[in-house]
């Protein structure tokens, strides 16, 4: 039986056809398809064939991962926020990027890539995580760039040694001490009253008597009634306005006007004039008396308290604002409470911003405010007075730099959903940039909750921060850096602020 299955070889078609002469031509070659370019061309594509040559009989399998942006860090270091521009104070090393860190808050708000609106800078860090030296470099290297310094209320008498390093006597107000400071001063703006024009002088007036405003509403605020504080009516206000005008001769229509004091409005209140009661719209003195009881003794414990003498004249001292920095410590209140130390904050705040309300184009300065929490506790009205400050740092050129421990320490302005609590938690959208030194596991929730911080930042915080001084996550805008303070050895030793510890251990 033959064999289907073995396959025979016959002649092909073209051989067949040449038996009879015909020869087809030949059929072109279809190109080689193009190989893949070879990272190596040495070597095969699982190496060479041979002992110690790393040849792999298969390919190593591929693990596939999937994660988020915010997990994804864990395995692979990815840069979190673009970089910054080179201007500005050098901070020190951005430890996500591995280049230098620069700050420059009025730059950032110039810049239209960058997502900073104001150049407010909000600092928080446990005591001895490096917030204070955080602060005097970034002050220090700014004055390279023509940024002087105002450090109103110096709490610890902490900047002392660097005012004394760069020529200039710090200021000391307490008990005892000299310095007075008139915080409803006029300032730079009562200057030349008589030469203006009429919109000039309403302008000016308007802003003047607003600050006072203001002010005298934050003061009779702090003041308490059992649990309760003082309220502020509108016709407190117009009370307060009135008296106001009334003794600087604005009311009058005086071509110059004179400078008043917290003591002057009690005492004219308490002994008012026909004039101001009817430009109040009382009918009688005796309707004038018991509807302003509540404010007359308020004003008239500020004017006899703890803070007597201190607040309620006019100002002793002859500031020179073109020295490279000035500093008012008030480390002497400290024994007074944490009430009277914010009072007194509020009292410097206010006189400050007064100072520098015709402040001329190119006059740079960063201005600190230390302890920033204990005005916060003082009530709405005392952080309305606050907010007003740090309103006015884009048309002063100004740096407003506030230090606090927490984020958290804006909620003890008042109750659990009271006004002052809304009003404070408002203030962190003032300030595009915040830095957030080393904190306790136990401020993860507040960090997440007031800052918006994702779990990747919070442990940034409360980890790697913890670890050494000077570490902090700065936040700018919607930016995050993880940037480690490098302080130079004269740095170090103008912000060292443990020695009282130091020498009780020597």
């Amino acid at each position: 039986m033959p064999d289907f299955t073995r396959r025979t070889t016959g002649r092909s078609v073209p051989g067949l056809l040449a038996d009879f002469g015909h020869v087809l031509p030949p059929a072109p070659e279809a190109p080689p398809p193009a190989k893949e370019p070879r990272l190596f061309h040495n070597a095969a594509l699982r190496g060479h064939r041979c002992r110690d040559a790393g040849w792999s009989p298969a390919k190593a399998p591929v693990s596939q991962w999937r994660m988020t942006s915010e997990q994804a860090p864990a395995l692979w270091p990815f840069i979190a926020a673009p970089g910054l521009p080179p201007t500005g104070a050098q901070m020190g090393i951005d430890r996500l990027s591995g280049g230098a860190f620069y700050c420059d808050p009025l730059g950032w708000v110039l810049d239209e890539d960058i997502p900073v609106t104001n150049p407010n800078v909000f600092i928080f860090g446990k005591p001895g995580r490096g917030k204070s030296a955080t602060t005097k470099a970034f002050l220090l290297r700014m004055m390279d760039f023509g940024y002087r310094v105002l450090i109103l209320g110096d709490l610890k008498n902490e900047y002392a040694l660097m005012c004394r390093a760069l020529g200039v006597t710090p200021f000391e107000i307490g008990p005892g001490e000299p310095v007075r400071i008139n915080p409803i001063a006029f300032g730079p703006l009562g200057h030349g009253w008589a030469d203006l024009q009429a919109d000039e002088t309403k302008k000016r007036a308007t802003i003047v008597f607003g600050r006072w405003l203001t002010l005298i509403r934050g003061l009779v605020g702090s003041q308490r009634i059992g649990e309760d504080r003082v309220p502020f009516s509108p016709s407190d206000g117009l009370v307060i306005t009135t008296a106001l005008q009334t003794l600087t001769g604005y009311l009058t229509g005086a071509t110059q006007l004179r400078e008043t004091t917290i003591p002057r409005v009690w005492a004219l209140l308490d002994n008012p004039s026909p004039e101001l009661v009817t430009a109040c719209r009382y009918e009688t003195v005796r309707q004038f008396l018991d509807e302003t009881r509540l404010l007359r003794d308020a004003l008239g414990q500020l004017v006899s308290g703890p803070l007597a003498g201190l607040f309620d004249d006019y100002t002793s001292i002859d500031v020179d604002w073109k020295a490279p920095i000035q500093s008012l410590g008030l480390s002497r209140l400290e024994a007074l409470g944490d009430e009277a130390v914010g009072i007194a904050l509020m009292c410097l705040n206010s006189w400050g911003r007064g100072m520098r309300e015709m402040a001329t184009p190119g006059d740079l300065r960063t201005v600190v405010r230390d302890e920033s929490w204990r005005q916060w506790r003082l009530g709405p009205e005392a952080v309305k007075s606050f907010d007003a400050d740090l309103r006015l740092s884009r048309r002063d050129g100004e740096i407003q730099v506030a230090i606090a421990h927490k984020p958290s320490d804006l909620l003890t302005a008042g109750d659990v959903g009271s006004q002052a609590v809304a009003i404070a938690k408002d203030l962190l959208h003032l300030a595009d940039i915040k830095v957030l030194h080393g904190q306790d596991q136990a401020v993860a929730n507040d960090l997440r909750d007031l800052l918006n911080l994702g779990p990747m930042a919070t442990s940034l915080v409360t980890g790697w921060a913890m670890q050494r001084k000077g570490r902090a996550l700065w936040m700018v805008g919607e930016r995050s850096y993880k940037v480690d303070t490098i302080l130079t050895p004269e740095e170090r030793r103008l912000t060292f602020t443990n020695d009282a510890i130091a020498a009780a251990a020597a």
